[in-house]
């Protein structure tokens, strides 16, 4: 006896396949993603602009370097876009879990990538300015305010404090300190410095809504909501033109940059040269997320020799592009040399397994 499927059964089960394949499944793909030479301009806006003392030609490229993603904190891939994914060498898929925390929105995830952003342009001019050593200012700044929380219609990210009831701040830990030196209910009054003007903004703490404090033996902890930072700058301006990335990894190749522009000579010597990394005041480089993909898409755009972060190392082994030079480092300084070694002709500290 033979059985046969009829046809509009046939269709069915193949619509339904087709539709399973774009339901979201909890993944994100990464890519190699475009560069920016931090010494040249996107779209005639110079990346980093320098004015107010005297500043030198330069050549070449130092790209900092990214990654492209899709899949969001909460959108996922497609199956499509994920198997597209695991059969490409070139891009990675991860497990959602492993990049965002749970609950977070994209809106969430912009603003603290935008925030880790602006952070490494602070800390990038603080390192290169230790390093030239050159002085640098300090001031307490907000970099973020959070939803429905008492800061929220009062104070805004990028203010400068100045004063918490009239006590002059100059650490982050100060800020902490006043807030909590006063009972939940208390009125504060901030002295910001916003867009050049001095303000003087009220707000009253609350109680966080996730305090562990949850008897009435315990005492919930006052807070307002706000995130702060130490901002550094130079005795002179320095801008940042870059936009549509976020993320802290820019910093080590932003401070890079800024050094080659203060100082004689042609760093690069005319040759592209690529990196990545945080960077912390001290000149201290981390380690960051997406390095083999980074690589690829430095080596796409021509680079010779890339300034891997030591912690990234591990990753590094065995996955280096033909025609690329990768550099150990874990301080600018060390970046500094590296380059110079490479121009010279010297061997450079490669990146080992162990």
């Amino acid at each position: 006896m033979r059985f046969r499927f009829k046809p509009t059964l046939t269709w069915s089960l193949l619509a339904l396949l087709i539709a399973a394949m774009f339901i979201p499944v909890p993944y994100v793909l990464t890519t190699p993603g475009p560069v920016f030479n931090t010494i040249g301009s996107e779209r005639g806006v110079e990346l980093i602009s320098i004015s107010g003392t005297e500043t030198y030609p330069t050549q070449g490229q130092l790209d900092m370097t990214t990654i492209s993603e899709f899949g969001g904190p909460q959108q996922g891939l497609d199956m499509f876009q994920a198997i597209w994914g695991w059969i490409n060498p070139n891009n990675r898929v991860v497990p959602r879990e492993a990049i965002y925390p749970e609950g977070q929105t994209a809106a969430e995830n912009a603003a603290q990538n935008a925030e880790a952003f602006s952070t490494s342009q602070s800390y990038a001019i603080a390192a290169a300015m230790d390093y030239l050593d050159q002085p640098v200012n300090e001031k307490v700044v907000i970099t973020s305010v959070g939803m429905n929380t008492p800061a929220q219609n009062n104070l805004r990210a990028g203010d400068e404090i100045v004063s918490v009831d009239d006590v002059v701040m100059t650490a982050p830990e100060q800020v902490v300190s006043a807030v909590r030196a006063k009972p939940i209910g208390s009125d504060l009054s901030f002295e910001v410095i916003r867009k050049g003007s001095k303000l003087e903004v009220k707000v009253t703490s609350g109680a966080r809504d996730d305090d562990p404090a949850t008897t009435e033996d315990e005492s919930k902890i006052p807070y307002i909501g706000i995130g702060i930072d130490l901002s550094y700058s130079a005795n002179f301006d320095i801008e940042f033109g870059v936009t549509g990335v976020g993320g802290p990894s820019a910093g080590t190749m932003f401070a890079v940059g800024i050094i080659d522009k203060l100082t004689p000579g042609a760093l690069t010597k005319g040759k592209v040269i690529a990196g990545t990394g945080t960077i912390a005041p001290d000149g201290k480089v981390g380690e960051i997320g997406g390095i083999q993909q980074k690589l690829i898409g430095a080596r796409n755009a021509g680079a010779v020799l890339f300034l891997a972060p030591q912690g990234n190392c591990q990753d590094v082994v065995g996955h280096i592009p033909d025609g690329l030079t990768v550099a150990s480092i874990s301080t600018l300084s060390e970046a500094m040399a590296a380059i110079d070694s490479f121009n010279s002709g010297a061997k450079v500290k490669p990146c080992t397994a162990s």
